[in-house]
């Protein structure tokens, strides 16, 4: 129970949906969504496959919180080798989507092959059959979701689709469910698009069952207890995720002008307090307002307006459709939009964040590749031949919102820019300026500040992340290094084992790993303990090691972009600091059972039955 006992497995190539068992043992040593779904992937893609190539999968993933009372229980994963980093990519979303996939009777879903024209796949519980989609290719997000809606007259089907920048190969686009929910990091987009994929429209009436519903209904009950009166979920529902803002900026951990800065001098104006300012809007006074995925009781997404009487920017794609309220912005994308790239215009970058929401783009990749752009752009190495003749300097909203229509489309310096920081600097002479680990942005956190972080990015399994560890609470409170390695590891195996459950991280604020456990055991049965949960999320941290590892990895990635090695923040509580990467890496290492070439040894390997 908790699991629905089913595979649904779609050939591309061979237009076939066929269903399977469920691989019960895998279930039960990886549990669910981020580790069942890589364990699927690892057992059947070969490691140094082309992620754009046929023979890379795609494997939709829930977890056995899913779709049920547990609060917080929407999330799944996409699992695919990242069409960004080369890497595997376990990209999380939330929404109703992945909700609605459990609801219809299935675990997993594999996608293989590719089709020889663009199709999508419907599914209604147990019936599935995939569909000619060339009316849709091309088309936004936003176009494609309503289209499915009205084509099975059914406005409760649930969307997971690619707008243009899946389609084009954009290297950082995204899967948008639910218009502005994605799982949108890695480039799993690019490889949806590759496969010739539109979208999944999914429609589930089965129910999801548990083992003891007395025992989940307790531990669910104790779990809204602790969360629904706490400060954390208070405070992501009243600002969001964007009050970290103020939080970095007060400490010198937010990184600005590509790294240049610590602190970005504009916040006042794009922080959480300028998005919740009153604004006259089609003359009437509107708030920003918030919204919740699937079972939550926390509701941190934004949803925003733009003011026509301050922006004008008329988007390629028409302006009407982007004064209507949608998804707005959230710390990260406030982070690579504004600060990284110098640009205080929250109107601009809302703009910018839509399109990004529209067409199907990670928001920190592309602003993070923006501000690499400027930085070539200042030195020279990007001209205005280039930008067909856009002014491409440091706090240019103008730039910020061409580019973005530029890169969605695939058009002039776009299509560089659509490759990341990485590929756009390697090809303009300076890899240096690219602010990536891995191959994958940075995000809204500097490791000359935030030590642990650092550590975090540098060892994360799907390049630069912020959210595949939590060193946050003593990272705020000390620069040193002493120490960080083991929080680090500590929980990035905590992290994986909620990534694993359909929980959200962010409930993790409030929660312990034992309350967490008590869901999973509730819904599952078999003995899950808090114990259990970090071995299982050590199991699944060091598969996707070695799968890395098998596609090419070394220890030589486990590192950070020169800049935040060699030059120290000038100002901010670490100024005068580094990121002390190579104090905190051997005992990582160590404390992860990996040698010192970052290799788990053979004993970890067996004791974790990888």
């Amino acid at each position: 129970m908790g699991w629905q006992g089913r595979v649904l497995r779609v050939n591309l190539s061979e237009g076939t949906c066929e269903g399977e068992d469920l691989n019960r043992e895998w279930a039960e040593q990886y549990l669910g969504q981020r580790g069942l779904g890589s364990r699927y992937f690892t057992a059947e893609v070969e490691p140094k496959v082309d992620p754009l190539s046929p023979d890379n999968k795609l494997v939709y993933a829930t977890g056995p919180l899913t779709g049920t009372m547990a609060p917080t229980g929407a999330r799944f994963s996409v699992v695919t080798k990242g069409a960004l980093t080369n890497i595997i990519a376990a990209s999380n979303s939330g929404g109703h989507f992945g909700a609605e996939l459990k609801a219809a009777g299935w675990d997993v879903l594999i996608v293989e092959g590719k089709a020889k024209s663009p199709l999508y796949l419907y599914v209604r519980d147990d019936h599935a059959e995939l569909l000619a989609a060339d009316d849709l290719w091309g088309r936004s997000v936003w176009e494609c979701e309503p289209a499915l809606k009205a084509r099975h007259m059914d406005p409760l089907i649930k969307v997971s689709s690619i707008g243009r920048a899946g389609e084009i190969g954009v290297r950082f686009a995204g899967i948008v469910n639910d218009l502005d929910r994605a799982a949108g990091r890695s480039g799993v987009g690019a490889v949806m698009g590759s496969k010739n994929l539109k979208a999944i429209a999914v429609r589930g009436t089965t129910g999801i069952a548990v083992n003891d519903p007395e025992a989940f209904r307790a531990a669910v009950d104790n779990a809204r207890r602790i969360l629904d009166p706490s400060a954390p979920r208070a405070r992501y529902e009243n600002i969001g995720t964007h009050g970290m803002m103020d939080v970095t900026q007060n400490f010198g951990a937010l990184p600005a002008y590509n790294c240049h800065d610590v602190q970005f001098d504009g916040t006042p104006r794009i922080n959480a307090a300028a998005m919740q300012k009153r604004r006259l809007t089609d003359g009437r006074s509107t708030l920003q307002t918030n919204k919740a995925c699937f079972g939550c009781t926390i509701g941190c997404g934004r949803v925003s307006k733009l003011d026509p009487t301050h922006f004008s920017v008329a988007g390629k794609q028409g302006r009407e459709v982007y004064l209507e309220s949608q998804g707005g912005l959230e710390y990260e994308s406030a982070f690579s939009l504004g600060a990284m790239t110098g640009i205080d215009d929250r109107e601009a970058m809302t703009y910018a964040n839509y399109i990004c929401n529209q067409q199907g783009m990670d928001p920190i990749s592309f602003g993070v590749t923006v501000a690499a752009a400027m930085e070539l752009y200042e030195v020279g190495a990007i001209t205005d031949a280039d930008t067909g003749g856009i002014a491409l300097d440091f706090g240019s909203a103008e730039g910020l919102v061409a580019m973005a229509e530029l890169t969605a489309l695939g058009e002039g310096l776009g299509k560089d820019i659509g490759m990341g920081s990485k590929g756009l600097c390697e090809k303009y002479g300076h890899p240096e300026f690219a602010m990536q680990v891995k191959g994958q942005e940075i995000a809204g956190y500097d490791p000359r500040a935030m030590q642990g972080m650092g550590l975090a990015y540098a060892t994360s399994n799907r390049g630069a992340c912020h959210i595949r560890s939590r060193p946050f609470v003593d990272d705020f409170s000390r620069v040193e290094t002493e120490g960080k390695a083991k929080i680090v590891k500590d929980t990035q195996d905590e992290v994986a084992a909620i990534d694993s459950t359909g929980l959200c991280v962010f409930a993790y604020n409030a929660w312990s790993m034992d309350d967490i456990a008590a869901m999973v055991e509730g819904a599952c049965g078999g003995g899950w303990t808090a114990e259990r949960m970090c071995l299982t999320g050590e199991r699944v941290w060091n598969l996707e090691r070695k799968f890395n590892l098998e596609a090419g990895l070394t220890a030589a990635d486990d590192t950070l972009p020169r800049r935040l090695l060699e030059e120290a923040a000038k100002r901010g509580t670490a100024r005068g600091h580094v990121c002390g990467l190579d104090a905190m890496l051997p005992e990582y290492y160590r404390l992860r059972g990996w040698d010192a070439g970052g290799v788990p040894t053979a004993e970890t390997v067996k004791r974790l039955r990888i």
